[in-house]
C-alpha cells in the first residue's frame, strides 16, 4: 500500500501509526473538527491508503507477505476503537477473556465484552463483536488486568478451576499486576477472591 503524503497533521499521525492500527474520527479531534477529519479520511480511503472497516472505524491495513494479501484487523482492536467512540470502559468476558489469558486456544467468530455502556452488536466479515452492560464496579473502578482475570474466572466457574489454569494466569501476570489485583479484587465474590489470592502468592486455593 502506498505511503501517505503528509500534507496535513491528520495524515501525518496516520503515517506514524503501526500497520494494523485501528482508529476512529475522535482520535483526531485535537487536530481538526469532525467535518475536516471526515474529509481527510474519505480522501485517504479513496486513495487506498487507509481502509474503512465499518462506519466511523478505519485501519492501517497490515500486509501479510506469506499470504500475499492484506489481512483483517484484530477484533480486539476494533472493540477498543468502538469503546473509545462511545466513551465506554470495556473488558473481554466469556470465551474471549479465556482466549486473552491463554487459558483457551479456541478461536471464536464471536468476541464478547462487558461494558459500562449499552448492549450493542457489530459484525464485519465473519466476526461478530458483542458488548453487554455490567455494573460499573466490575470494570470501571479496577485495572484492566484485574477485571480480565475476574471475567475469565467467572466464565470458567468455581468447579472448573484447576492448578493448570491458575498456573497459566500466574505466568501472564507481572508482580506489579499481582499487587494491584490483590488490592482490587477484595470486593469480588469470595471464591474468586480466594483464587486471586493464590494467583498473587498469598494463599493456596483449595
Amino acid at each position: 500500500m502506498a505511503r501517505i503524503n503528509c500534507f496535513d497533521p491528520i495524515s501525518m499521525r496516520i503515517e506514524s501509526m503501526p500497520t494494523g492500527e485501528v482508529f476512529i474520527i475522535s482520535d483526531f479531534s485535537d487536530l481538526a473538527d469532525d467535518a475536516a477529519i471526515r474529509k481527510v479520511l474519505s480522501r485517504l480511503e479513496e486513495d487506498g491508503k487507509i481502509r474503512r472497516i465499518m462506519r466511523g472505524v478505519y485501519d492501517c491495513p497490515e500486509y501479510n507477505e506469506f499470504l500475499g494479501e492484506y489481512i483483517e484487523p484484530k477484533p480486539d482492536k476494533i472493540a477498543h476503537a468502538l469503546a473509545r467512540n462511545f466513551g465506554w470502559t470495556i473488558v473481554p468476558c466469556g470465551d474471549t477473556a479465556l482466549n486473552m489469558l491463554g487459558i483457551s486456544t479456541q478461536v471464536s467468530s464471536v468476541w464478547l465484552y462487558v461494558s459500562d455502556g449499552t448492549y450493542k452488536e457489530y459484525a464485519y466479515g465473519n466476526i461478530v463483536i458483542k458488548f453487554k452492560r455490567t455494573t460499573n464496579k466490575e470494570i470501571s473502578k479496577i485495572s484492566y488486568k484485574t477485571a480480565l482475570v475476574i471475567q475469565a474466572l467467572k466464565a470458567l466457574g468455581k468447579e472448573n478451576i484447576t492448578d493448570e489454569i491458575i498456573g497459566k494466569i500466574i505466568t501472564t501476570t507481572t508482580a506489579e499486576e499481582k499487587a494491584t489485583m490483590f488490592a482490587e479484587a477484595k470486593y469480588a465474590t469470595s471464591w474468586i477472591y480466594d483464587i486471586i489470592k493464590e494467583i498473587c502468592g498469598r494463599t493456596k486455593y483449595v
